[in-house]
Order: C-alpha cells, then structure tokens, then sequence
C-alpha cells in the first residue's frame, strides 16, 4: 500500500489526469502549506521598531535567513506545481497565502493609514512573490514528460 502512496510518479503526474478531489485537496494542502511556511519564516508585526524606547535608532524584525528560506521554499512549491498543475494555479496556491497574511499584518498593525508606507511595500513584495511563482513555476513547466491538456493557457503560448 506504502508503494502506492510514495510512488514518485504519481506526485510528479500531472493534476489535470487525476480525479477532482485528489486536485483540489493538492491545491489546498499547497496553500496551507505556502501560508505555514510564510509564518514560521516572518514575524506577525513587520514594523520597524525601537532598539530601546526613545531610541531613534530603529532595526527590522525580520532576519535575512527566515527571507531566505521563505524564498527557497516558496520557490521550490511554486516549481513542483508548475511542473503538475496549469500555468496559473501557482499563482494561486504558492503566492496568494503569503500575500494576503502580509496584507492583514500591514492592516491590523498600521499606526496612520497616511503616515506609514505599507501599501507601497505590501504592493512591492506581492509584486516580488507573485513574479518569482510564475518564473519558477514557468521553467519547471518546462520539464514535463508529458503534455497534458491544461485548456486555454497552453494553446495561448502555443499559437
């Protein structure tokens, strides 16, 4: 049974040849797994904060190895559904999670709507994490065995 469930064929295979609920439950596990890999990578509160209080000196929460493997393992979820599923559904599973739990931590933890540059950071990154899901999920694309009929999107790059 164990040889069935681990059969690296079978989670290489393209989604669209797999039954509905296989699909959706693959898509919904990547986004689950895209917005855990988000909060265990960055803190809740990405303001700015004091060293000490009154301090002008203020440093970031946000270390440079939690971006790292953040952009690692978006990249790596992005590339395996790229190679599955249709060109758009990397979007949507790898880049939305992370986006919006940045966009409710910029809201929940705004000080003045007009004072802080949220909005343009927020537009930023979803920009930064939207173009590298794509990319990756684009050249992954590339090495697939088998061409499966994914409908418009294909038959668009085809022409």
């Amino acid at each position: 049974m164990t040889e069935k469930l681990l059969n690296p064929q079978k989670l290489l295979r393209p989604l669209s040849t797999r039954p509905w609920p296989e699909r959706w439950l693959t898509r919904l596990l990547g986004a689950a797994l895209a917005a855990a890999v988000y909060r265990l990578c960055l803190p809740w509160d990405l303001r700015n904060h004091a060293d000490t209080p009154g301090s002008i000196i203020e440093t970031t929460p946000v270390s440079g190895p939690g971006v790292i493997v953040l952009a690692v393992l978006l990249l790596a979820l992005a590339a395996y559904f790229g190679h599955r599923d249709a060109l758009a559904w990397p979007l949507l599973v790898v880049a939305v999670p992370p986006v919006t739990l940045m966009y409710v931590s910029f809201r929940t933890h705004a000080d003045a709507p007009d004072a802080d540059p949220w909005a343009l950071a927020w537009a930023f990154f979803a920009l930064l994490i939207s173009a590298g899901a794509l990319v990756a999920a684009g050249v992954a694309r590339s090495f697939r065995e088998e061409r499966a009929d994914d409908g418009w999107v294909v038959r668009a790059h085809q022409l």
